[in-house]
């Protein structure tokens, strides 16, 4: 497979197995993704892995803080919660830090973290493994992130689950001619044919 047709076959894997990349492994993804477009070199990310009975432990954060803003939750949707940690061998959390920059706002500086998360996806395929970016609403819980040490000026950006990929369902081929425009002038904008991708 050619590095093009990788990018272009590139996919999901919502079923994760042991074994989970080793240590040393998620290094060499968390290196490439060191290489993430990065305006003003910010390195505005950090990586914090979850591994082994870490999970339970994150596992019971996501359960204490649904708990802190809601009651009478059935207890098959906090068994949920408890278990979601548990549904790949490894995880990554990929954190945006967020400085304040005469010429780097911080959408770019997320959007820079989000692109670093997407490398590391990559980076785990490359090495014969699978991921999935997952977020929901722990992501962006405050008990959730003060839990995991995150400070007032950084943002949770994925829970990246790491393993072995399982079966992957079905996606349709998606269709780029659908999303691509030419841009002509502000009041005219020309369609891509679909011969293009044919």
């Amino acid at each position: 497979m050619t590095p093009f047709e990788f990018l272009a076959n590139r996919r999901s894997s919502p079923q994760l197995t042991e074994p989970a990349p080793s240590r040393h492994e998620i290094y060499e993804m968390i290196r490439c993704a060191m290489r993430a477009s990065d305006h003003g070199l910010l390195r505005p990310w950090r990586f914090l892995i979850i591994e082994n009975d870490a999970r339970a432990r994150l596992g019971d954060l996501f359960v204490r803080a649904h708990l802190a803003g809601s009651t009478n939750t059935p207890e098959e949707y906090l068994d949920k919660l408890r278990m979601a940690p548990l549904r790949a061998p490894t995880m990554v959390a990929v954190i945006a830090k967020l400085v304040n920059h005469p010429k780097v706002p911080e959408l770019e500086q997320l959007l820079s973290a989000g692109g670093a998360a997407q490398i590391l996806l990559l980076a785990a395929q490359a090495k014969g493994y699978g991921g999935i970016w997952r977020t929901g609403a722990p992501a962006y819980d405050h008990t959730v992130t003060e839990g995991l040490g995150l400070s007032e000026h950084e943002r949770l950006v994925a829970f990246l689950y790491l393993g072995t990929p399982g079966k992957r369902p079905e996606i349709p081929e998606p269709q780029a001619d659908e999303h691509i425009l030419h841009w002509i002038d502000v009041h005219q904008t020309s369609p891509v044919s679909a011969e293009v991708f044919r």
